[in-house]
């Protein structure tokens, strides 16, 4: 095995971040579904998922509708305590790991390879089409105790899942979320800061018939 491999081995997975392009999402089309009551009747966790891909529309309506901007000054679908957006959504699929810009409608690159069987600690986190990683950016909360930033951030992460949930749920497609993924590991791969941390994950897919 020569030295050339063996160094490139060794580089950090988000060095390469640069063989991704940005992705620009077609515009989020923001009408229709499923009526609100329907979509919580039929609001499920599902854990088979098949490999097919979501077309880049659905996935920007997912997005939009788990964490977009819903009004001029900004503001979020789902809320923030005082209005700090501190989740940030990494979209983990086979081909890279992209963070979502909610204002420009785009994934934004952070790591080329496939890093889905990183997100979590069951098989099917490294088939289906896509996984968010919910993250926390602790900088953007200010000054306080570490564990009302976790229990808060996490209140909040929540919020978005549950959008996606009920996105899911009208559009037929499956969902879950994970609290068990290997936070360190998953970290390094996406190039976390340390005040940077993970609350969960969710996986979202066509579920098998």
């Amino acid at each position: 095995m020569s030295r050339s491999f063996i160094a490139l081995l060794l580089v950090p997975a988000g060095l390469f971040a640069q063989d991704l392009k940005p992705v620009v999402l077609p515009a989020p089309q923001t009408s229709g579904g499923k009526p609100l009551m329907q979509a919580l009747k039929e609001r499920q966790s599902t854990r088979e998922f098949t490999t097919e891909k979501l077309s880049p529309q659905v996935l920007s309506n997912l997005l939009w509708a788990g964490w977009g901007i819903n009004r001029e000054d900004g503001r979020r679908t789902a809320p923030s305590s005082s209005n700090r957006q501190e989740i940030e959504i990494y979209a983990v699929m086979a081909d890279g790991a992209y963070v979502y810009d909610a204002k420009g409608n785009a994934l934004k690159p952070v790591a080329s390879g496939d890093l889905r069987k990183l997100t979590g600690t069951v098989p099917f986190v490294a088939e289906a089409p896509l996984n968010l990683v919910y993250v926390a950016d602790f900088a953007k909360m200010g000054n306080g105790d570490e564990n009302n930033k976790t229990a808060t951030s996490n209140a909040n992460a929540g919020f978005i899942a549950q959008n996606v949930y009920l996105f899911c749920a009208s559009e037929g497609l499956g969902a879950v979320v994970r609290g068990s993924v290997p936070k360190a590991e998953l970290s390094k791969a996406l190039n976390l800061r340390p005040d940077q941390r993970i609350a969960f994950a969710q996986t979202v897919g066509h579920t098998k018939k």
